[in-house]
C-alpha cells in the first residue's frame, strides 16, 4: 500500500495521464475491474467514458483544486473551465463556456484506482446558463 505522499504523487500522475489523453498508460492507474458511481465499467469502459468526454468537450482539462490522500483513499475537488460542443449533463450548454467543479473520491487497491465516486456541480452550471440567457 502507498503512503500519503506516494498516493498524492500517483494521483498527480493520473491526472497528467488524463490531460495528455495517454490512454495506453491508463491501466497503470486504473484497476481492470474499476467501478464508477457503483457501476462496474472495467478498464475498457472507463477508457471509453473518458474518450467520450473528450469528444464532447474538446478543451477538457482536469485541474486539481483540492487533494486529500488518506491511503488507500483519495478525495479531490477538480476544477473545469470548458466549452462543451452540445448538451452536457442534460443541459443545453451548446458551445457556451462553463466553469464548474467535480468532487470525486477514489478507493485504490493493488496500487490502482478500483472505485470512483463522482459528483459534478450541475446547479452551478445551471446558474451560469441562466445568467447568460438573462
Amino acid at each position: 500500500m502507498m503512503n500519503k505522499v506516494g498516493l498524492e504523487s500517483f494521483y498527480h500522475d493520473y491526472i497528467a495521464c488524463l490531460n495528455a489523453q495517454n490512454w495506453d498508460e491508463l491501466e497503470r492507474f486504473v484497476h481492470d475491474e474499476v467501478h464508477h458511481n457503483g457501476r462496474l465499467l472495467g478498464i475498457a469502459g472507463y477508457r471509453a467514458m473518458l474518450e467520450s468526454d473528450y469528444m464532447r468537450i474538446p478543451d477538457l482539462h482536469f485541474e486539481i483544486q483540492l487533494l486529500i490522500a488518506d491511503p488507500p483513499r483519495i478525495a479531490s475537488r477538480l476544477q473545469f473551465d470548458v466549452t462543451p460542443k452540445a448538451g452536457f449533463l442534460g443541459l443545453p450548454v451548446n458551445g457556451q463556456r462553463v466553469r464548474f467543479c467535480e468532487n470525486v473520491f477514489y478507493d485504490c487497491r493493488g496500487g490502482r484506482i478500483r472505485e470512483v465516486w463522482s459528483v459534478i456541480d450541475k446547479a452551478g452550471i445551471e446558474a451560469q446558463l441562466q445568467n447568460a440567457g438573462a
